[in-house]
């Protein structure tokens, strides 16, 4: 009598493709003794399986439940067919077909596999600076289309040698179907252009050890190196790049260099030594560094080597070492892209770079290095792109086709279908044609990656941001919706945490600018809001600004704005007074009286940097929030004492005012009586998170969440004082864990809140 036999049908959806899934189906076949196929399809990846009852089951969830460690299954459907019998497992043709959809995997870190190999004499990839398997390496960046081949990716340039299509065929083998596989003799190969003598990776370290600056070929573009324990070579990086004193981030071969330089605990640990290899946000004397490699701020951007060629550069066993601490920048001039093309970094980066070592393996897709810290332990995304780009993100309610494109600076756009949403990696401010052409390349990509055909768009309210007039122009005959600034930004922490269609929170969004429906630059605002619309129950008061990005680059004109407002005189002493020069004083003086060249706002980042400027920490500023960084650099873990500064709560405005002149007369008698910047920093923090709990206390009901958003919650200080203080008060709490809260995350709300009329 033959036994009962069953055949299943299982189509998986998720990152399913490019993580080793269809090794995966193969080998846990062969363990359950079940025939069949697994091919990858333009909806995800296709499984038969055929065998004993008990072994299909088990298969099945061993698919679910224990998938390959970098795949994301997001659903399985699965159908009974009929028997077929036969012999063997086998892993059959791609197939395509219209209306499917999988999801690219983000580029992932080399694992410690292929670091072994890497370090072993006796491995025919010994010293191959472009090892990888089905568990590491590029994907996004060199995926051309879906679904995921090796003919897809730019890794269609090099055939494969007979050793390693061997291994590319072998079931037993950890490169089993791995479509970037190469080797010494048939991968990618390195170049460097420069002085001195040597193999690349030889000459490359001794520039950099005599001080040079090196263009290094990464995953996702360029970068900039140089040791970052060389104050010249810093400098001079620094002044070539017009960086001002915007910080450097630093890389090192391994978590030990990592703890010599910042403070690491386990969560930071496991930040660090992850498939994603962010740079991470750490605290702690890095005395060994060069000073101006993080000028003026308490924290350093550390990561780890992510790719062997920079283990290479730092140098194996039998090596001369290179410098184990360098500075890694994306490889650009200020404000533009990051290089990733040969023939533009060699031009681009002429007159940065005194050498070039890169390799003819090209990248199809730019994508610069991602950023998070960690405040309380828990993850605070600052910039999202290399490692999670363009993992997709589940939406609470479906949406049609949808292209949205977020804001002027730290731009990403994202497309939405259904109920995902995708967010193009960190693309960079609008103020340049170049990058306004690397948004027009990203967001094509991003479509055709994800079969979206946008039948709509969606942009920011202002009348004049680069990216709501790019809408506009390249819309057609598809509508153009507009969303609120701030209520994009509420709308993004929402979905982030699932809130249904009809939830509503109570929207704390601080950040810089945002353009109102008043036509007032918007950015202390306390929102009723939900996907469909926002009432705004309460503001900071406005001041003026004069001369629009004038008073953003120079602190103490916002400082004399909020004197003004407050009433009280510009006397010389006060810091902010001191550092404007008297015509300028004259000037603005006539502007705050007649209004001429200014608009109103009710920014929360302007106000800190008014009173960092007030407090004489920073008066100009080289970066975005530079005033506010060093602040709250100056602030944290200080004892703010028994004196309390307090914002005046004024009801009989509606919408309600948060009036600062209070504060902002307390500010400036400690400042005049020599009250330290740290102190006066600890008593402002304190004062900003308790006039939040104090707004919760009045306007959210007992259901309602309070969610936490806009750039100025990326200040770890202030993030962790309101949401204790709200916590304690038994407030249900929401902020940002896998998007910034500043305008990386914005496309993600307009998404929702674009398709919610």
């Amino acid at each position: 009598m033959t036994a009962a036999r069953l055949r299943r049908r299982l189509l998986v959806r998720g990152v399913v493709q490019g993580v080793g899934f269809r090794p995966f189906v193969y080998t846990t076949a062969a363990e359950f003794a079940l025939t069949g196929r697994v091919y990858n399809d333009s909806s995800g990846v296709v499984v038969e399986v055929e065998g004993a009852p008990a072994a299909v089951e088990a298969f099945s969830r061993r698919l679910r439940e224990r998938p390959p460690p970098l795949a994301v299954v997001e659903s399985v459907e699965e159908h009974s067919v009929a028997v077929r019998g036969g012999t063997g497992f086998h892993i059959a043709d791609t197939t395509r077909h219209d209306g499917g959809r999988t999801l690219a995997s983000p580029d992932v870190a080399i694992c410690a596999d292929c670091v072994a190999e890497l370090r072993d004499p006796a491995d025919r990839r010994y010293r191959h600076p472009f090892i990888t398997c089905t568990n590491c390496g590029p994907r996004f960046t060199i995926i051309a289309s879906l679904p995921y081949d090796r003919a897809r990716t730019s890794m269609a340039d090099f055939a494969m040698c007979p050793r390693c299509a061997t291994e590319y065929r072998d079931p037993a083998d950890r490169r089993f179907h791995a479509q970037p596989i190469a080797c010494p003799d048939c991968g990618p190969r390195l170049s460097y252009h420069g002085p001195g003598p040597g193999d690349p990776l030889t000459a490359a370290r001794n520039l950099l050890r005599d001080g040079g600056i090196l263009a290094v070929k990464g995953i996702g573009g360029y970068h900039l190196a140089c040791d970052a324990t060389d104050e010249a070579a810093v400098a001079r990086l620094r002044h070539r790049k017009r960086r001002g004193d915007k910080p450097f981030a630093v890389m090192v071969p391994d978590l030990e260099r990592a703890r010599a330089v910042a403070d690491i605990d386990d969560r930071a640990a496991t930040l660090l030594t992850g498939p994603q290899r962010p740079i991470v946000l750490l605290g702690g004397g890095h005395m060994s560094l060069a000073e101006s490699v993080a000028p003026g701020i308490p924290d350093l951007g550390v990561l780890l080597a992510y790719t062997p060629l920079h283990l290479l550069l730092f140098g194996l066993p039998g090596d001369e070492p290179g410098p184990q601490h360098l500075v890694m920048t994306s490889g650009n001039r200020g404000g533009e892209p990051i290089c990733y093309d040969d023939r533009d970094a060699r031009t681009g980066l002429a007159g940065l770079a005194d050498a070039w070592l890169s390799h003819d393996r090209r990248i199809l897709v730019p994508c610069d290095d991602s950023v998070v810290r960690l405040v309380d332990g828990e993850e605070l995304p600052v910039r999202r792109s290399r490692g999670y780009a363009p993992l997709p993100l589940t939406l609470p309610t479906p949406v049609p086709p949808t292209l949205a494109v977020g804001a002027d600076l730290k731009n990403t756009g994202a497309v939405g279908d259904g109920r995902y949403a995708w967010l193009s990696q960190h693309i960079g401010d609008m103020d340049d044609l170049a990058t306004l052409r690397a948004f027009d390349d990203a967001t094509a990509h991003l479509c055709a990656l994800t079969g979206v055909r946008p039948q709509h768009l969606i942009a920011d309210a202002h009348p004049r941001y680069r990216s709501t007039r790019w809408a506009h122009e390249h819309a057609g005959a598809r509508p153009v919706r507009t969303v609120q600034h701030h209520h994009a930004h509420i709308a993004a922490v929402m979905g982030e945490h699932g809130l249904g269609a009809e939830d509503t929170v109570l929207g704390i969004a601080f950040d810089g600018t945002g353009f109102g429906p008043d036509a007032a630059i918007w950015g202390g605002e306390v929102l009723a809001a939900g996907y469909k619309g926002y009432r705004r129950l309460a503001h900071l008061k406005y001041v003026p600004l004069a001369g629009g990005d004038a008073s953003v680059h120079r602190p103490y004109r916002m400082a004399l704005a909020h004197l003004w407002a407050a009433g009280l005189d510009w006397a010389e002493p006060i810091p902010s007074v001191l550092a404007c020069p008297a015509d300028e004083r004259a000037i603005l003086s006539h502007q705050f009286g007649t209004g001429l060249g200014c608009v109103p706002t009710s920014s929360m980042g302007r106000l800190f940097d008014a009173v960092s400027s007030l407090a004489g920490v920073r008066h100009r500023v080289d970066y975005e929030a530079q005033a506010a960084i060093e602040f709250e650099g100056r602030s944290r873990g200080v004892d703010p004492g028994a004196r309390r500064y307090r914002f005046t709560i004024d009801h009989s405005t509606d919408p309600v005012a948060i009036d600062p002149a209070p504060v902002i007369g307390d500010v400036v008698a400690d400042a005049l009586s020599g009250v330290p910047a740290g102190v006066i920093g600890a008593r402002f923090h304190a004062a900003v998170a308790g006039s939040i709990l104090e707004l919760a206390a009045e306007f959210a009901a007992e259901t309602t969440a309070v969610a936490l958003t806009g750039g100025v919650f990326q200040n770890a200080l202030l993030l962790s004082t309101a949401r204790s203080l709200l916590r304690d008060k038994g407030f249900h709490v929401i902020t940002h864990r896998r998007l910034p809260p500043n305008d990386g995350g914005l496309s993600f709300g307009q998404l929702l809140a674009g398709n919610a009329g």
